[in-house]
C-alpha cells in the first residue's frame, strides 16, 4: 500500500556507464561499453549518464568518451536523454563536440574534496562553471555538488554550507542539480536536516539525489528523501561505482534494488526490474565486481509465489 505523503512517481538516471565503468581498472573496449549501454537503455530509462570528458591520465576508463557518445548517439539520439560528466572547461569542449543532451560539471561542497576531486577551491571550481555556462550553448547544463551530506577528509558537512553553494551555482544558471552522498556514509537523520533546508530554501525544485551504498543506507536514504518530495534519484545498474578521489567509497545504489524499492512502496519507475538484472548478470559475466541484492531467480521465484496466491 503506497504511503500518501511520499511521491508516486520517481525518476532515475542511469549512472553505471559513467560512476560505474570508472571506478573498473581493466579497460573495457569501447564495443563492450557500448553493448551494456544499449542493454540498460532497453531497461526503460529515460536518461543516462553516459560518460566523461575527464583527462586520460586521471581515469583512463573514460578514454573513449568521445566514441562511445558517438555510438550512443547513432541508436538513442531524441529517445534517450544522454548525460556526460565534465570536471572544467577544456572537458565541456570536448563534451560539446559530440552533441549531448547535458553536460554535468561536477564541484564539491566541502573544500578537502573538491581540491582532491578538482584541484581548485571551490571558489575556483565556480568561477569554472561560469566559463562553462558562457559556451554551452543550447546544451542543458547541470552541475552534480559532491559531499553534499558527508566528505571523507573534513566529516559531517553543514547544511549551510551547501546552500552558499547552491545560491553561488543558481546566480550563475543551471538546468539541473544533483546533490550527492559522494562516500556513503550519510544516514537518514543528516540526508532530512539538509534536505528539509533546502526545501525550505528552494521549494519544489528538482534535485536529483546521488546516494552511494558504503554503509548499507542507500535505501533508507531514499525513503527519507521520499518523504521531503525529491523522486529523482541516480543509481548504477549492479551497483557499480565509487569515487576515485574519496577514500572508503564504494558503489552506487544498484538500479535492480532501487526500482525494486520504489516499487514495492508504490512508487513507479518505468523501468523493468527483470532487465535491470538481467543487465547487472551480463556485466557480472564479463568480470564487473556487482553489488546487489537481487538476482533473476530470486524476482522470478517471487513472482511465481504471487501468481499461485
Amino acid at each position: 500500500m503506497m504511503d500518501k505523503q511520499i511521491p508516486h512517481s520517481a525518476t532515475i538516471r542511469e549512472v553505471c556507464p559513467r560512476d560505474g565503468f570508472q571506478s573498473v581498472r581493466d579497460f573495457i573496449p569501447t564495443e563492450d561499453k557500448v553493448k551494456f549501454i544499449n542493454t540498460l537503455v532497453e531497461t526503460g530509462i529515460s536518461i543516462m549518464e553516459v560518460t566523461s570528458f575527464v583527462s586520460p591520465k586521471a581515469i583512463p576508463q573514460m578514454a573513449d568518451a568521445a566514441d562511445v557518445m558517438e555510438e550512443f548517439n547513432k541508436r538513442w539520439k531524441d529517445k534517450v536523454d544522454s548525460v556526460v560528466l565534465i570536471p572544467n572547461l577544456r572537458g565541456a569542449e570536448n563534451a560539446l563536440k559530440v552533441n549531448p543532451d547535458w553536460i554535468n560539471f561536477v564541484l564539491s561542497a566541502s573544500e578537502s574534496h573538491n581540491k582532491a576531486n578538482t584541484k581548485r577551491t571551490v571558489a575556483e571550481s565556480l568561477e569554472e562553471l561560469k566559463r562553462v555556462a558562457a559556451i554551452k550553448g543550447e546544451t542543458k547544463l547541470c552541475v552534480s555538488v559532491a559531499t553534499a551530506f558527508e566528505c571523507p577528509f573534513e566529516g559531517a558537512v553543514d547544511p549551510d554550507n551547501v546552500i552558499r553553494v547552491l545560491d553561488a551555482i543558481f546566480e550563475i544558471g543551471v538546468h539541473g542539480i544533483t546533490l550527492a552522498d559522494t562516500i556513503g556514509t550519510a544516514n537518514p537523520f543528516e540526508v532530512t536536516t539538509t534536505l528539509s533546508k533546502i526545501r525550505g530554501k528552494y521549494g519544489n525544485y528538482p534535485f536529483f539525489l546521488h546516494l552511494h551504498d558504503t554503509h548499507g543506507m542507500a535505501l533508507v536514504n531514499t525513503l527519507a528523501a521520499l518523504h521531503l518530495g525529491f523522486n529523482c534519484f541516480d543509481s548504477a545498474a549492479g551497483g557499480l561505482g565509487g569515487c576515485p578521489f574519496a577514500p572508503g567509497a564504494a558503489g552506487n545504489v544498484a538500479t535492480e534494488d532501487l526500482v525494486n524499492f520504489l516499487e514495492k512502496i508504490g512508487v513507479h519507475t518505468n523501468v523493468d526490474l527483470l532487465k535491470v538484472i538481467s543487465a547487472a548478470r551480463n556485466m557480472k559475466a564479463y568480470g564487473l565486481k556487482i553489488m546487489s541484492h537481487l538476482s533473476a531467480s530470486s524476482v522470478g521465484k517471487e513472482s511465481d509465489s504471487c501468481r499461485q496466491l
